[in-house]
């Protein structure tokens, strides 16, 4: 509201062709509170006004005048605005307690689907912290789209197919027990695969034993498929155990196993588009006029790629949902494939491509380089997990052994702190795995802002606040930095969603935690001659700091 309103104005004071639109985008938040609520450089204007920015700056400041604005001043070229605090106090008061539990949200989605693809494990292998960013993140943009007004589809495409599976497969055949597999299936089938690669250094048999495998395993041979299935099974269930931990569910769980019988008309649609090619025996799409390499269809002994899966379940996603966007939550490694990907539905003349996204992400780094399940590098999720469980509960015992429902607590800030620390790194840098950084119970962490939470449900419940009876007028310049961050949920929302970014939500909760906790410090609260204003502030602020950690997929305790 405030930007929109002092964009119409500064575009009227400069007229043609200075519109709305640009002033608008021109706005910035000045660094220092000291320097006002918006500022607006002049520095773009000095070519056509012939004028120095400072001179510029001082004549706007003189003639912008609007009820709602207190002051204008120049300073280095800048015109810093001051808002009037009480009125801007009030509006953003109200609107969240019209809103309530939907502050924040936007409709822009309505009647739109969103479909994502993530988490996305592989079976036979342990579900490492490795998988855990695709989980998470999509989790959370997936809660950002809803909140949004979105319709949503969690799309858990599991890695059940490809030449990985034939080599497990032999390596099944060389060094598999079945008592062991019974007993702790996910560490017994990862030992045996990287023995696999271990020996095929030295072995080159064994390359091909695993590629006949595989041939076999896309023949339906019955043995295979038997052993197929059951590694199949016990992985799932492996699976289901982490989620539950992590409070994450999914509308839909595939592997790349239900595509094998819709393959082939996929590659007939892409032949009738004359799109295939031979290419040293093999079936490939050209992206020269893309200047990528060409997307591999069908390789030369006969099988099928991960391109031609990734083709199918596109497809079938679009004529199943007809979505708005379809999001691929997958590592920055694999750009290239959805690049290609991408293109080759385009060139079948399929619109709908331009709405498929490859959301990359950094990796999980263990001293500095990428784990590996291949190489035997690799750290176990559940393990993590179950540790800031451990150590939370320690912490719990400790300040506070007379807590009710101790171990869910414990569950709930040892869960949130694994997940905040992850979710609270930019989405396309890497993270370097410090379980001692992840686990802390201090700083910019998780438990930080559960415990902010905690600390203003408290003080509400201590005042016998009432939202029935609330006050909206609140005159308060200390209040003034917190009042802001309440009146930017709305649009931190709708950025983080249109950036894919949860980040964003998870250092503004930073914020809103400092901001409240420095606020509480230094100003009473109850016996006040504010009070009654000032607890629908402290009420805003619970209000958002449970939405936002909701958005994250993080649960927020009622006691620390």
């Amino acid at each position: 509201m405030e930007k929109h309103m002092l964009a119409l104005q500064l575009s009227h004071i400069l007229g043609e062709p200075y519109s709305r639109e640009w002033v608008y985008e021109q706005l910035e938040l000045p660094k220092k509170e000291s320097f006002g609520d918006l500022a607006f450089p002049c520095f773009p204007l000095a070519k056509e006004f012939k004028k120095n920015p400072k001179l510029i700056a001082d004549e706007l400041a003189e003639k912008l005048k609007h009820p709602h604005i207190t002051k204008a001043e120049s300073a280095g070229g800048y015109v810093n605005v001051f808002l009037d605090q009480s009125f801007f106090t009030e509006e953003t008061l109200k609107e969240v307690l019209a809103n309530d539990r939907d502050y924040g949200s936007h409709n822009f989605g309505a009647e739109k689907t969103v479909v994502l693809d993530m988490s996305s494990p592989n079976i036979a292998k342990p579900f490492s912290m490795g998988h855990l960013r695709s989980t998470i993140i999509g989790n959370a943009i997936s809660n950002l789209a809803e909140k949004c007004g979105f319709e949503t589809v969690k799309v858990n495409y599991i890695g059940d197919y490809g030449t990985q599976f034939g080599k497990l497969v032999a390596a099944y055949h060389h060094w598999g027990d079945d008592d062991a597999i019974q007993a702790d299936p996910l560490t017994e089938l990862t030992r045996i695969y990287v023995k696999f690669h271990e020996e095929a250094k030295t072995d080159l048999t064994l390359i091909d034993e695993g590629r006949t495998c595989f041939k076999k395993l896309e023949d339906a041979d019955p043995e295979v498929l038997e052993l197929w299935r059951w590694f199949k099974d016990v992985s799932m269930q492996e699976f289901d155990r982490i989620y539950d931990l992590l409070g994450v569910t999914f509308d839909l769980t595939r592997g790349e196993a239900y595509y094998n019988d819709k393959m082939e008309g996929v590659i007939k649609r892409i032949a009738g588009a004359g799109l295939l090619e031979e290419s040293d025996g093999a079936q490939v799409v050209r992206l020269d006029e893309q200047e990528l390499p060409p997307c591999l269809i069908r390789k030369s002994n006969g099988t099928t790629t991960y391109a031609t899966r990734d083709l199918a379940a596109a497809i079938d996603r679009y004529e199943s949902f007809h979505f708005a966007e379809s999001l691929y939550l997958v590592g920055q490694e694999q750009t290239l494939h959805f690049q290609q990907v991408k293109y080759v539905l385009d060139k079948m003349d399929l619109p709908w491509a331009n709405d498929m996204h490859h959301v990359p992400f950094g990796m999980i780094l263990k001293d500095g380089k990428k784990m590996s399940t291949r190489a035997g590098k690799t750290v176990l999720l559940e393990q993590v997990l179950q540790e800031a469980i451990d150590r939370a509960r320690e912490n719990i015992a400790d300040k506070n052994p007379d807590l009710k429902n101790q171990e869910q607590v414990a569950r709930q800030v040892g869960v949130g702190s694994v997940i905040f620390h992850d979710l609270k790194h930019d989405r396309t840098h890497d993270v370097e795995f410090s379980l001692d950084d992840m686990l802390s119970f201090e700083g910019n962490t998780g438990p930080y802002v559960q415990y902010t939470h905690v600390r203003t449900k408290s003080l509400l419940k201590k005042a016998g606040y009432e939202k029935g009876d609330a006050e909206v007028r609140l005159v308060d310049e200390k209040a003034w930095p917190l009042t802001k961050l309440v009146r930017a949920f709305p649009k931190v929302v709708k950025e983080s969603y249109e950036q894919y970014d949860p980040s964003r939500i998870a250092k503004y909760l930073l914020d809103v935690s400092r901001s409240f906790n420095h606020y509480y410090a230094h100003n009473q609260i109850l016996d006040s001659d504010q009070e009654a204003g000032r607890l629908t502030l402290i009420y805003s602020v619970n209000l958002i700091l449970q939405n936002g950690l909701e958005i994250l997929g993080i649960e927020a305790p009622d006691q620390m």
